[in-house]
């Protein structure tokens, strides 16, 4: 890290001398202003990371040059310095935004202190600035031209009423999306209730959606409120909805469509004033035709739709990423650093569990390391293993064993990977792939690939 620039303001000529010489020891860089007005004209044209003023000075003093700076939009951090501590000055000066004050004489290592708290706090204000302009105003993370779009497509839709359908692999960051569009939504203030429709059976899954009466079944021993009464003004968020069994995405189309729900063993009909996010990890069109996806559910559900590509097409993004999960997992405050080894390692693997993978191999990597600076020894992955084939067998992406799902993946992803090799050529696309362009064009609308 470059040395800080500090601008020390005093009007004696001996006192700026000795912080200098404090300062120096200290290895920050430095500047002298004898009074308010210097000072500030050294603000206009150099660029400074703390100002060390007194605070009683002829002419313009320090509380009024404190009040010029935040006048004129700089928000620099300001510490104060007198021999003459009042009460009244120093909430004057702490009103108008001063960081620190200190009160003549003061050695060596209070300075330090004071100055060392100060840049704490401003480096994890700087640290927050960023992960917010890459995270954008909702919170998704993200500096490459995918990701991008998806914010850009998250702005758009999230102050309609639109139902939305987000698609992409394990771990991609479905739910965060779909918190984001709630948060930018004028539901914000409203639930949001998200549920997985792969990781309820499907006896307890209609329950929990739409609720139940007092001895609707066995054991069922009291009312219960269902989801979607539950995010009734807000937003339900059905994960992996192409797992929801047949006759429940019956009766969900009803609910879309009529905007009420019935509890089970109730005949009274709840009107509901919700927006439905819905998720799936397959493709749309290869759900359909396997009957894992009603069709009249998809062109439902389907009135906006955000496809999110997985970590290996937006590697831009790992190591924003990378550094918001650490500083989610270690502490903003307590930076833990990044060796380069470290980032190419993690650039040049295809990331088959996508961000959710990245989230664990770096909370496992910050037991490893200790505290210390994370190298590429502390991410025991193995790049040769990773890729479209070892996405297919992912954990994560066994719902079931179902041999067509597993090769539709896998042919899936390699002609995605082909299309982006060849900058979306399909004639080239099928001469890597070695197989006819009318195949290529086949598997296209089989997959529900935008061509």
């Amino acid at each position: 890290m470059n040395a800080r620039n500090v601008l020390i303001v005093d009007d004696e000529a001996g006192m700026r001398r000795v912080l200098e010489i404090m300062l120096a020891r200290m290895n920050f860089k430095t500047w002298s202003a004898a009074d308010g007005n210097e000072a500030f004209a050294l603000l206009q044209t150099q660029s400074f990371d703390l100002v060390v003023t007194d605070l009683r000075m002829p002419g313009m003093d320090g509380v009024e040059l404190l009040r010029k700076l935040r006048d004129a939009g700089l928000s620099l951090p300001v510490i104060m310095m007198t021999a003459h501590g009042s009460i009244e000055s120093a909430i004057e000066a702490m009103r108008l935004g001063a960081c620190d004050y200190l009160l003549r004489p003061f050695d060596v290592e209070t300075l330090e202190l004071a100055m060392r708290r100060v840049f704490a706090h401003s480096d994890l204000l700087r640290r927050n600035a960023f992960l917010a302009g890459q995270a954008g105003e909702h919170g998704f993370v993200g500096v490459s031209a995918a990701s991008a779009a998806v914010r850009r497509q998250i702005v758009q839709v999230a102050p309609t009423q639109a139902t939305v359908l987000i698609t992409g692999e394990t771990g991609t960051g479905k739910e965060v999306v779909a918190r984001a569009i709630h948060r930018a939504s004028t539901r914000r203030d409203a639930l949001f209730v998200p549920i997985n429709c792969a990781a309820i059976p499907a006896d307890i899954l209609e329950s929990e959606l739409f609720g139940h009466d007092k001895g609707a079944f066995t054991g069922a021993l009291r009312d219960r409120v269902g989801k979607f009464e539950l995010a009734d003004g807000g937003t339900i968020f059905l994960d992996e909805i192409t797992e929801m069994p047949a006759p429940l995405q019956a009766k969900l189309l009803r609910v879309l469509q009529e905007g009420t729900v019935e509890r089970l063993g109730s005949n009274r009909t709840i009107e509901l004033d919700l927006r439905v996010i819905a998720a799936t990890n397959r493709q749309p069109a290869e759900a359909i035709r396997q009957q894992r996806l009603r069709e009249d559910l998809y062109y439902r559900i389907n009135v906006f739709a955000i496809d999110l590509p997985p970590l290996r097409e937006r590697r831009d993004d790992i190591e924003p990423l990378l550094r918001h999960f650490i500083d989610e997992l270690a502490g903003a405050a307590r930076p833990v650093p990044i060796t380069p080894a470290a980032l190419a390692h993690l650039r040049d693997y295809d990331w088959p569990g996508n961000v959710r993978e990245l989230r664990n191999l770096i909370e496992r990597a910050l037991v490893l390391s200790g505290g210390a600076a994370l190298d590429a020894r502390h991410f025991p992955i193995d790049a040769a293993a990773s890729g479209a084939a070892a996405a297919a067998v992912a954990d994560d992406a066994l719902v079931d064993l179902d041999l067509d799902h597993a090769v539709a993946e896998v042919e899936s992803r390699y002609i995605r990977e082909a299309l982006r090799r060849c900058a979306n050529n399909k004639t080239r696309a099928a001469t890597l792939l070695n197989v006819s362009e009318r195949t290529i064009w086949n598997k296209l609308k089989r997959y529900g690939i935008d061509g």
